[in-house]
C-alpha cells in the first residue's frame, strides 16, 4: 500500500463519518448483523485459513476464534440501544435549574492493529466494539498469518463499504505508514516492545491508545489442591494453540511439598491429551513461523527437560514440554515464552511465590490453584495483574461480560462487551439550561452574594 492510497482511504472514511451515518443506532445494528451473517456463512473458510497458517485444530479455531466473536456480536446487538441512551445524572447545586446527562460519542476513525496468534478473533473482536460505538475503522491484520490476512481482506471487501471498514494488508512498513496518520483512536494487540512504538507514534497526534500486551503470566499451585483437576486445566490452558496465547500460564510456581508429585500428574495429563507422540495428534497446533520456532528451540537448553523437547523444523513442531532447574536470569524466565514450554519452579511459603511475582513486571493474567480461601484472598490483595483467575486458567477471556485488559507493562485499557463499546467511545457531558427564566446570582455586582455562593458550593 502506498502513502497516497492510505490517505485516500482515510479521506473517504472521514467524509463517511462526517455524514453522521454511523451515529444512527439502526445502522450500527444492521452492520453488526451483516458481520454476524458473513462469519456464520464463512466459518469453514476461516477455520481452513487458521489451519493453513499454524495447523490450528478446527475445534480450537472455532471455540477460540469464531465462537467468541459471534458471542460479542450477539451481545452488542442486544445491548446497543441501552448503551447509546443518555445517562442522566443528578444536577449539582451550582448548575440548577439545568439538567445533566452523558452520551457515548464515537471517536471517528479508529485503527486496529491485530496480532498473528489469534488472527481472526483479535482482529474482529475489537472491531465489534468499534462498530457498536459508531466508528469507521481501518483494520491491519498480521502478515505473519497470511492466509487469515487474505481471508479478512476478501470478506470485508466483498461485504462492507471501504469508507466504513477497510482492511490494510502488508508488512511492518504498512503498519508504520498507518501510524504516521492522524487516527482518532488506536487499538493494538501485541508485544510490549511494539506497544511502546505504537504509543510513541500515537503521542505525536495525541491519539488515545488501547494496548493489549503480554508478559509472563504466573501460575501458582498450592499444596491444598486437587492435583488431577489442576493438572488437566493447566495442561489444556498452556498447550491450547501450542502455547501461543497471551494469557497462557508462562511458568508454574509449585509448593515444594507437592512439586514432584504434581510434575508426574502433569506429565501423565500431557500424554492423555496428545499421546506419546504429540506430533501425530490432530489436536495440537504448530509454531507460526521459523523465526519463532528457532527462538523457542533456544530455550530448550536452559534447564532440565522432564517431558517433551522433541522438535521438527520442517513442520515447525515443538512437543509439549515441561522443564525445571531454570534460573530466574535465564532468557526462558526473562522473555515471554509464547510457546509450548512450561518452566516449573518450587517455593516453600506462599509469601515467597508472591514476592517472586511482584519482583517482575505486572502480568496480563495471574492464576492460583488452591482450595484455601484465605490464600486466594492473600494473592488477590498482594499482587497486581490485568486479571486474576482462581482454580482455572485462560477461560476468563471467553466472557463478553468481563472487561479484558492489562496493567503496567501488560497493557492499558480494556475491551469485550460493554468495555469494548466504552473503549471506542468518548463520554460527552451535556448540560441543558432553560430560557424560561434566569437566576442573577452569578452576575456582577457580587456584593452580598459570597455567603450564598459558599452555601451553593
Amino acid at each position: 500500500m502506498v502513502k497516497a492510497s492510505i490517505r485516500d482511504v482515510m479521506d473517504g472514511q472521514r467524509a463517511f463519518f462526517g455524514s453522521c451515518a454511523t451515529r444512527d443506532t439502526g445502522f450500527r445494528v444492521e452492520q453488526l448483523r451483516r458481520l454476524y451473517r458473513v462469519i456464520r456463512e464463512n466459518d469453514a473458510l476461516i477455520m481452513d485459513s487458521l489451519h493453513a497458517d499454524m495447523a490450528k485444530p478446527r475445534l480450537e479455531a472455532y471455540a477460540g476464534e469464531i465462537a467468541l466473536v459471534l458471542n460479542e456480536i450477539r451481545y452488542a446487538i442486544r445491548k446497543l440501544s441501552c448503551w447509546t441512551k443518555p445517562a442522566w445524572v443528578m444536577t449539582a447545586r451550582p448548575l440548577l435549574p439545568s439538567v445533566c446527562y452523558t452520551l457515548a460519542e464515537p471517536y471517528g476513525l479508529v485503527l486496529i492493529l491485530a496480532p498473528w496468534n489469534y488472527p481472526f478473533q483479535l482482529a474482529v473482536s475489537p472491531l465489534v466494539g468499534a462498530m457498536a460505538a459508531g466508528n469507521c475503522a481501518v483494520l491491519k491484520p498480521s502478515e505473519l498469518a497470511p492466509a487469515m490476512s487474505d481471508v479478512l481482506q476478501r470478506l470485508f471487501e466483498d461485504h462492507f463499504d471501504p469508507h466504513y471498514i477497510h482492511v490494510a494488508t502488508g508488512g511492518a512498513d504498512v503498519a508504520r505508514e498507518l501510524l504516521e496518520e492522524r487516527f482518532d483512536s488506536i487499538f493494538f494487540t501485541g508485544s510490549t516492545r511494539v506497544g511502546r512504538i505504537v504509543m510513541e507514534a500515537a503521542s505525536r497526534h495525541l491519539t488515545p491508545v488501547t494496548l493489549e500486551l503480554g508478559g509472563k503470566s504466573p501460575c501458582i499451585v498450592d499444596s491444598d489442591v486437587h492435583l488431577r483437576y489442576a493438572a488437566r486445566r493447566i495442561v489444556w490452558a498452556k498447550f491450547f494453540n501450542a502455547g501461543q496465547t497471551c494469557v497462557a500460564p508462562d511458568y508454574l510456581l509449585v509448593d515444594s511439598a507437592i512439586k514432584d508429585e504434581f510434575v508426574e500428574v502433569l506429565s501423565k495429563q500431557i500424554i492423555a491429551f496428545f499421546g506419546t507422540d504429540p506430533s501425530g495428534s490432530p489436536d495440537y497446533a504448530r509454531i507460526i513461523n521459523r523465526l519463532h520456532y528457532d527462538r523457542l528451540c533456544s530455550y530448550l537448553s536452559q534447564g532440565k527437560i522432564l517431558i517433551g523437547g522433541q522438535t521438527s523444523p520442517e513442520t515447525r513442531y515443538i512437543a509439549p514440554t515441561l522443564i525445571e532447574d531454570v534460573s530466574p536470569q535465564d532468557p526462558l524466565m526473562q522473555d515471554e515464552i509464547f510457546g509450548p514450554i512450561l518452566p516449573i519452579l518450587g517455593y516453600t511459603h506462599l509469601e515467597e511465590a508472591i514476592s517472586f511475582v511482584n519482583a517482575r513486571p505486572k502480568p496480563l493474567s495471574l492464576y492460583l490453584f488452591s482450595r484455601d480461601t484465605r490464600k486466594q484472598e492473600q494473592v488477590r490483595l498482594e499482587t497486581s495483574s490485568g486479571g486474576y483467575c482462581i482454580n482455572d486458567a485462560v477461560v476468563q477471556v471467553a466472557s463478553h461480560l468481563l472487561p479484558f485488559g492489562g496493567v503496567g507493562d501488560s497493557g492499558m485499557g480494556s475491551y469485550h462487551g460493554k468495555a469494548g463499546f466504552d473503549t471506542f467511545s468518548h463520554t460527552k457531558s451535556v448540560v441543558k439550561n432553560t430560557l424560561l427564566f434566569d437566576i442573577p446570582l452569578r452576575y456582577v455586582p457580587y456584593r452580598f452574594k459570597l455567603r450564598l455562593v459558599k452555601w451553593l458550593f
